[in-house]
């Protein structure tokens, strides 16, 4: 379980307790039921993070969509409802070469202008020879971005980099060097389910240093 489920957990058994003691049962109740949800909600279970040249998904839940974006880039959504494991992982193995947090609306996740206006965390991973970007979207009642990483920490594919708590969407921004393997109405788990498989198409890619804005790269020629 992630720390923070210890946090909210133990906050609501304890109110809990004050209504029993106060002889207030039915306001004691609903305390232990939240509690025993955030201990549900904030769990991280282990994953098997499969080997290749490969990325993985970093959320669990459902693919609400597989479109285009921007030039020569593909963007994979995924839809994490509040019964989902929100622990966030990283698509592949590399160093984290740009973080950058937008403030935003908290529109429903689920929708597409979400992708644009809500409150968002990017990150952009770099390694052998590739470069993906994903985004921690807050949704309507996620409120709370969690990213534990920073720029020039290295990571492995499938590593926990933090979480959204509550309700919330994740997207994976590939370049033309990926195939992608989801389609839309799929669920998949974060650190297990393939998103994507390298091809031998050569990788367009800009050096972190001149990844200021974190908009896609332009395909050449």
């Amino acid at each position: 379980m992630v720390r923070d489920g210890f946090y909210y957990g133990a906050g609501f058994a304890t109110a809990g307790v004050g209504f029993m003691l106060a002889h207030q049962p039915y306001f004691a109740a609903p305390m232990f039921v939240l509690g025993a949800f955030c201990s549900y909600f904030f769990r991280d279970p282990e994953r098997d993070v499969p080997e290749g040249p490969v990325a993985v998904s970093p959320a669990d839940g459902k693919v609400v969509a597989v479109r285009p974006e921007g030039h020569c880039q593909r963007r994979v959504s995924i839809f994490l409802n509040i019964f989902d494991v929100h622990v966030n992982r990283t698509p592949i193995a590399g160093t984290i070469t740009e973080v950058k947090y937008r403030k935003g609306r908290f529109l429903v996740a689920s929708k597409e202008k979400a992708s644009v206006e809500n409150e968002q965390n990017t990150v952009v991973v770099e390694g052998n020879g590739t470069r993906v970007v994903f985004k921690q979207i807050a949704g309507l009642i996620a409120r709370r971005i969690v990213f534990t990483k920073k720029p020039g920490d290295r990571v492995a594919a499938g590593e926990r980099v933090g979480l959204i708590k509550f309700g919330s969407r994740v997207d994976v921004m590939f370049g033309p060097e990926w195939d992608i393997v989801v389609s839309e109405g799929m669920r998949v788990a974060a650190g297990s389910s393939i998103l994507a498989r390298r091809n031998h198409t050569t990788p367009l890619m800009q050096s972190s240093a001149h990844v200021e804005t974190l908009e896609p790269v332009a395909c050449q020629g």
